[in-house]
Order: C-alpha cells, then structure tokens, then sequence
C-alpha cells in the first residue's frame, strides 16, 4: 500500500506551501517595517546626456501629487500613482519607482529619443522619437537630429501620438536610417519634401539635391549612391551635377550643372535654434565626411593598380631580358677586341726581335770582312 503512495509529490507539495508560507510571513514583515520606516531622501535618476526633462521638473511632479514625501511612512506613499504622474509628461518614455527600506524613494526615468525634427507647412515644429511618436518641442534642450521641412502635412495636437501620413512614416523611416550609418549621419543635413511629394536630402557636402522619392528599398538606394561617390566623384568633382536622382531601381540618374553659372543651392528655411547647431559645423566635420568616402573608394584604387602593377611586371622583363642579351653581346665582343690587341702585340714584338737579331746578324758579317 505505501509502494503506491507518490512520496515525490507529497514533497513537493510540501516545499510549495513552505515557500508560500514563507512569502506571506515575509510580506507580513515588509508591511510592518513599513509602518515604522519614513522616506528620509528621494533619488531621481535620469540617464543620458540629452535632458529634455530637469531633476527639478521630476521633484515637481512628485510634489504636485504626492506632496512633501520626506519624513512620510513608506506605508502611506503611493508609488504607482507617482510613476502614473511621471509618465504622463510627454518627454518620458519609461518610469520606475521603488523604496528600499533604508527609507529611500528611487524615481528611476527614461527618456524619449528623438531621431527626426519635422517643421510642417502650417508652421508646427515637433519631434518624432525612436519608436514613431510624436514629441513636443522643449524649452530646455534642443536635439541635434536631422530636420524635415517643406510640403509636410503631418499636424500636431501637442500630445504624444503616432504617425499618421505615409509622407511622415517615410520621413522617420529615412531618419532612422541615417542615424545608424556613420557616414550618412555626417552626410546627411537636412530632409526636403518637394512639390512632387519625394524626399530630397540635403548633403553637408556637395551643392546638389539627393532625391530620395520615399523610404522604400532606403538600403539599395543608399547603396547604390555610395557607389557613385566612389566612382563619380573623385572624377567630375562634387559641384558637377545638379541633383542625384535615386527613385528608380537600380539606376542614378544625375542632371548636370552649367559650368557657367554655378550658385549654391538655397536651403530651406530652418528654426532658429536648429541654424545655430548647423552653424557649429565647420570645415573638420567636412573633412572627416570627405575622410570616410575615400576610405570607402580605397580598396577599388588599390585594386586598380595591383592590375596596372601586374601588366607592367611582363614589360620590365622583356626589356631586363634584351638588356642582359645586349650587355652579354657587347662583353664578347670586348674580349673578342682585347683578343685581337694581344695578338697584334705580339705579332709587332716578334716582328722586332726578328729585325733586330738580323742587324746583329749583318754587323757581325761586316766586323769579319
């Protein structure tokens, strides 16, 4: 009979409910120091350098709907109603709010990011953060993230809500973009929508216009434009053409500029606070922008002359091969003449010694007779 008993169960069954004992007991004790702990000071915790939101606006907040909680029991601070209050700012993504019981309250805030600024064309200026709402303006901080202007018909009723134009859900898309690419994020300025509806993006350097169209198939396009600054480029110069057109598939197609009469693009009109950020942006910033593009073109020019380097190797040959042959053909020929002027040498010394030996002979006939 006791074979059958599940004794495997029964135990944990019985941790089970030691546990939950344990939790309620624990509880119990939480709730009691509770009752005896006071908040004695308040952390609020903003991370990141861009403050929309200021520690003092936070402690506001705090005191607005909680009141004075410092020297208040733990017991009788409502936490989720602070973090309902916090989070109602439009300025916060993420709120958390604990108590630890050493009697300090813990506000721990996460902002939004902003990754795109839109001036529409009734005049309202607002944010779009990284998830695809919308933000207001601050007066505390001003992001430096790109700018749309021009035919933009995306309104703002100044509270956070999503997208709601296909023109505006495009423009966020491209920003996002643009923000994850090193090179592009120093490229790229500003964003245009035109009389046709189609993004233009303003470079930082080059006076023409990037016509995007809209932000599908962004990777092939983008793609396909750094091919033309790697090969484009560095031959007709960036002032060449007038605008860079990348709306069709797997083609760019370019509108030359008249050499004659050249003038620098106008840019839309941007804010005030956003035309002191881009004044900031000196001759350094273009440099490093110029730095990343022949990077980008290097490995093509080395490519180019490893080739040269290897049809001019078979060239040098032929001729070290000819020279050799010339240089052995002209040695023979000085030993040949070395040769000859030994002989000749000898030939004279013989022909000498015979002619002198004979006036030996003759004067020796003439002593006698």
């Amino acid at each position: 009979m006791l074979k059958r008993i599940n004794w495997k169960a029964i135990f944990k069954g019985f941790a089970w409910l030691v546990c939950l004992a344990g939790v309620v007991v624990l509880m119990g004790f939480i709730d009691a120091k509770k009752k005896s702990v006071k908040c004695e000071k308040i952390e609020i915790l903003i991370p990141g350098a861009d403050n929309f939101i200021e520690i003092e606006e936070i402690d506001a907040i705090l005191r607005q709907n909680q009141g004075d909680l410092i020297g208040r029991n733990l017991e009788g601070i409502n936490l989720h109603e602070i973090e309902k209050s916090i989070a109602a700012n439009p300025y916060i993504g993420f709120v958390k709010v604990y108590a630890d019981m050493n009697g300090t309250v813990f506000v721990e805030v996460k902002q939004r990011q902003p990754v795109l600024r839109i001036l529409n064309a009734g005049g309202q200026d607002y944010y779009v953060d990284s998830d695809g709402l919308k933000m207001p303006i601050s007066p505390n901080f001003t992001a430096n993230v790109l700018v749309a202007t021009g035919n933009i018909l995306e309104g703002f009723n100044g509270r956070v809500d999503t997208l709601m134009t296909s023109i505006a859900k495009d423009l966020y898309k491209t920003a996002v973009f643009v923000k994850k690419d090193t090179l592009w994020d120093a490229q790229i300025e500003q964003l245009y929508i035109n009389d046709k509806a189609d993004i233009e993006m303003v470079p930082r350097v080059g006076n023409q216009r990037i016509i995007l169209g809209n932000a599908k198939n962004i990777e092939t396009k983008m793609s396909n434009l750094l091919a033309f600054y790697k090969q484009a480029m560095p031959k007709v110069g960036w002032n060449a053409y007038r605008s860079i057109n990348l709306k069709y598939t797997n083609q760019i197609v370019c509108e030359k500029r008249d050499s004659l009469a050249i003038k620098k693009i106008e840019k839309p009109v941007l804010p005030d606070s956003i035309s002191v950020q881009r004044e900031a942006i000196d001759q350094q910033v273009k440099s490093a922008i110029q730095d990343e593009i022949r990077k980008a073109t290097q490995l093509a020019a080395d490519e180019a002359n490893k080739e040269e380097k290897r049809e001019k190797t078979s060239a040098p040959a032929k001729t070290e091969n000819a020279a050799d042959k010339n240089k052995a053909s002209k040695s023979k020929e000085g030993v040949k003449e070395t040769v000859k002027k030994e002989k000749e040498k000898e030939t004279k010394t013989r022909e000498q010694k015979t002619e002198m030996l004979s006036q030996k002979q003759a004067a020796t006939k003439e002593k006698r007779n």
